[in-house]
């Protein structure tokens, strides 16, 4: 079998917000009770890469550390799948000692374990892409972004969860099951890099990919307290890929708890190829516009003029944290284009593209009965579009282009919230209302991301802090090929 493609609720209502905790939390700290975190694991991918270079660190106490202490947590929040014997990643850990031993050339991620987005093919390692469909799928071959991972070094040990075919910003499928929360396993990791967020947060792993059309990577780095960064189309150049010759809605990016691991994880994801012709061109992620001590320009966008709705206190935490950020400048402005306008774009194109890659599991009456109704849904949504639909909803993604242009002309980035809900209960299919209003569709509840994922551009996904116990977010977004801005302004809200 090939891979696919080419790269409910129940009856309570959810709770209100409790008061603040505190005006920011830093990425990373972790607010809730969870088993005692072993040494290696509390520390930074780029700190325990450094130690192993250097022999302070052995390969396989690194990643029996990591192993004893995913044991101990996965199963409380069902975040990393697949996982493979234990004996068989130590080998692997050993064979990386042996290669140091003997003076090899050791890449940047040399030793570290990490386990990849069921989304990615993995080769000789199941991958199910959350469905049923291909739950005892093995690749041939790994897609890029994991081939580069590979030859930096790092030690695959499994795979992260995620929703079926990664639709949906909560991370649920008929295969493993659902993902647990970080700060509460009763709520939502997001998504649909959901597991990835959780085994970043609860220390499960140093450093983990992702991948993001519709905020993959900023919604649940939003619900667990972590950095999360959707690249410039083209920065993280994908293989098999689809219509290489337009600008795709989606992307992979990196998931870290620091800003430097951030920048570790993406400078390896990263780089043209010459299959994807858009890949090249693209600024240095080292050159930033960010110099230190000077002032940062940041339009708020906030609700879109009153167009999200945003449950109680998630704008008064995001507001909290941008002023927060030293040297931030904030400004509320307005995007110039009807935010409706943005919706449909982002909606049509997604439907058009889902249709394509995965229609054929629809018409197969093999596969037909094992896809969950919101996949459904969003290929029979794209068999209806015509060729006049996806016409506009392109012209509208070149209208807010001129628009996100005009912008950057006045500040360095734009921001608003990475969710307009704070995690939901586990056991909700999607959140069918917001602030009072109803959601007409599955994933109309976190359209605060469409913007940056039709723009093109990079975005950020950053910290806001907790209320009730629970995590929000937002995003940064920078010009197209900025990702070295987003990265110097993550450093500094770490510094504080």
């Amino acid at each position: 079998m090939s891979a696919p493609g080419s790269t409910g609720r129940g009856d309570t209502p959810p709770p209100a917000p409790a008061e603040r905790l505190s005006a920011f939390d830093r990425p990373g700290h972790l607010r809730a009770p969870m088993a005692a975190i072993p040494e290696p694991c509390d520390e930074s991918a780029v700190s325990l890469a450094a130690k192993i270079r250097t022999g302070a660190l052995s390969a396989t106490e690194c990643v029996s550390g990591f192993l004893s202490h995913i044991e101990a947590v996965n199963p409380v929040h069902n975040a990393i799948v697949s996982l493979r014997p234990r004996e068989e990643i130590l080998a692997d850990a050993a064979r990386a000692d042996a290669a140091r031993a003997k003076g090899e050339a050791l890449g940047p991620l040399h030793g570290l374990p990490i386990a990849i987005k069921d989304l990615s093919p993995t080769a000789g390692l199941t991958t199910t892409f959350g469905s049923p469909i291909y739950c005892g799928f093995v690749p041939d071959e790994d897609g890029l972004a994991t081939a580069r991972v590979r030859a930096a070094g790092a030690i695959v040990i499994g795979k992260t969860n995620t929703p079926e075919f990664g639709l949906g910003s909560h991370t649920f499928n008929e295969v493993f099951g659902a993902t647990g929360n970080a700060f509460d396993p009763a709520r939502s990791a997001g998504g649909s890099s959901g597991g990835a967020a959780v085994a970043l947060a609860t220390r499960m792993l140093p450093i983990a990919d992702g991948s993001d059309m519709g905020g993959s990577l900023r919604n649940p780095a939003a619900f667990n307290n972590v950095f999360g960064l959707r690249p410039s189309f083209g920065r993280v150049p994908a293989h098999p890929s689809g219509n290489v010759f337009e600008a795709s809605l989606a992307t992979d990016g990196p998931m870290a708890r620091s800003a430097e691991d951030l920048a570790l994880l993406l400078g390896i994801q990263a780089g043209a190829d010459p299959r994807q012709p858009l890949s090249f061109g693209l600024p240095s992620l080292g050159q930033t516009r960010i110099i230190e001590g000077t002032g940062i320009r940041i339009g708020w966008l906030a609700d879109l003029g009153g167009h999200l709705p945003f449950e109680a206190g998630i704008l008064e935490s995001v507001e909290t944290a941008l002023d927060a950020i030293p040297g931030a400048r904030i400004e509320p402005v307005s995007i110039g284009l009807d935010p409706e306008r943005i919706w449909q774009a982002f909606s049509v194109l997604r439907q058009i593209e889902i249709a394509g890659r995965y229609g054929a599991l629809l018409g197969d009456p093999r596969t037909r009965d094992l896809l969950k109704p919101e996949f459904v849904w969003e290929i029979e949504g794209g068999r209806r579009r015509t060729g006049l639909d996806g016409f506009l909803a392109r012209q509208t993604r070149a209208e807010l282009h001129i628009e996100m242009a005009a912008l950057f002309e006045r500040f360095d980035m734009v921001s608003l919230p990475a969710a307009q809900v704070f995690p939901f209960p586990v056991g909700w299919r999607w959140p069918r209302s917001v602030a009072g209003r109803e959601m007409d569709s599955y994933h109309r509840w976190m359209e605060c991301v469409a913007l940056g994922t039709l723009s093109g551009c990079p975005v950020l996904a950053a910290p806001a802090g907790f209320r009730g116990g629970l995590a929000c977010g937002f995003q940064l977004i920078a010009p197209h090929g900025r990702e070295a801005d987003l990265l110097a302004v993550a450093r500094r809200m770490e510094r504080g």
